[in-house]
């Protein structure tokens, strides 16, 4: 035989061996890896979608929580109309870095309580009314809204009993009502 070099032949057969199935699971290699990247970006996307609404409810849950303190502040001033005081008073107090709520003013931050004390101070038609009424009756004189038995002139004497006193001035109260209602 002549001089065959039997080692070249056994690798050249390799390499095409290996050439062969590498271009074979080349195509598949890429498409795992297309795949891979397709996750990784879809992943990526959703946390990104997920890192968004979690800041989004932060802003909402602190948004929340100044309003609230606010509002509880307002009542505890004694305001009667806090809805309409709060929407007057909401964009001027802020939160600070440290966690204080503050209202940024001319005279630079001043703390929430001084501000709405301020504020309630300077704007009294937030308050209640302090005489209520105003008609000259007073809200206990209601008439009841229906007697359980009339009574006649007979029946009023000297010496009733106090139940009995009452029936008879509820029962006038309500004819007195009556009759100046239909003037």
């Amino acid at each position: 035989m002549e001089d065959i070099d039997i080692q070249a032949i056994v690798r050249q057969a390799i390499q095409e061996f290996t050439s062969a199935q590498q271009a074979r699971s080349e195509p598949a290699y890429k498409a795992e890896l297309q795949e891979e990247r397709k996750r990784r970006e879809q992943l990526e996307r959703r946390l990104n979608e997920l890192a968004e609404e979690n800041k989004r409810s932060r802003q909402i849950a602190a948004e929340a929580e100044r309003s609230s303190a606010v509002r509880a502040e307002l009542q505890r001033l004694g305001v009667a109309k806090i809805d309409l005081a709060y929407k007057a008073v909401q964009d001027g107090v802020a939160r600070t870095e440290d966690g204080r709520l503050v209202a940024r003013g001319e005279g630079g931050e001043i703390p929430l309580k001084e501000y709405l004390t301020g504020f309630v101070n300077e704007n009294p038609e937030f308050l209640p009314a302090r005489i209520a009424g105003g008609t000259g009756m007073t809200a206990n004189l209601k008439a009841p809204v229906a007697a359980k038995q009339t009574v006649s002139i007979e029946q009023i004497r000297p010496g009733m009993c106090a139940e009995e006193m009452q029936r008879v001035r509820e029962e006038i109260v309500r004819v007195a009502s009556e009759t100046l209602r239909g003037m």
